[in-house]
């Protein structure tokens, strides 16, 4: 097992051991493969957060699937979206017609989700879903709720499995709550 030690005074706690992502992921890609039986969707991950996350899910998955994926912006270096959208790579296939599964990291305010499938639905897809790893409900400012849900967690900062603050603590195996001493000291 890697030693992820180095991360430890940054941390607050582990929120998700490696063990509780596992058994989700398998759970989310046993309910995806019942679901999209004989349909071959189009799985959509939103770069970079989702990356670990739909890697270990697609594998999950029972069915054949495509991949893609898109690459937006409204972070950067904050911990609060801004709400400010800018599509950094967009999809390199059509969706109309096809199944689209988007995969997120973590559906937060859901501003950024919201115009990310605003802006799919107008391509015409037979149908359009989400699957998120984690949900933070309690900070949702638009109508989002997740087709496929791992986790809903309080409204913590976390990083770890994907997630990021500022490009940091993506490859830990596990989820942790980040000291705010991290964030609130830039």
């Amino acid at each position: 097992m890697a030693d992820f030690s180095f991360v430890e005074q940054d941390l607050a706690y582990v929120l998700l051991s490696e063990d509780d992502i596992k058994a989700k992921v398998r759970e989310l890609g046993e309910a995806i493969s019942r679901d999209y039986q004989g349909k071959r969707p189009m799985v959509v991950g939103i770069l970079k957060g989702s990356l670990v996350f739909m890697a270990d899910l697609i594998r999950s998955v029972t069915i054949p699937l495509s991949i893609d994926y898109v690459a937006i912006s409204s972070y950067g270096r904050s911990t609060d979206s801004s709400g400010v959208v800018r599509i950094i790579k967009d999809l390199d296939e059509p969706i109309e017609g096809r199944h689209v599964l988007v995969v997120e990291d973590i559906v937060d305010t859901g501003l950024t989700l919201r115009y990310l499938l605003d802006n799919l639905q107008s391509r015409g897809p037979a149908s359009l879903k989400v699957c998120t790893l984690l949900d933070k409900p309690s900070r949702r400012k638009v109508d989002i709720v997740p087709d496929y849900n791992g986790f809903e967690i309080p409204d913590e900062f976390v990083v770890g499995y994907g997630l990021d603050y500022a490009e940091n603590y993506r490859n830990m195996p596990f989820i942790g709550v980040l000291r705010r001493s991290v964030y609130e000291q830039e």
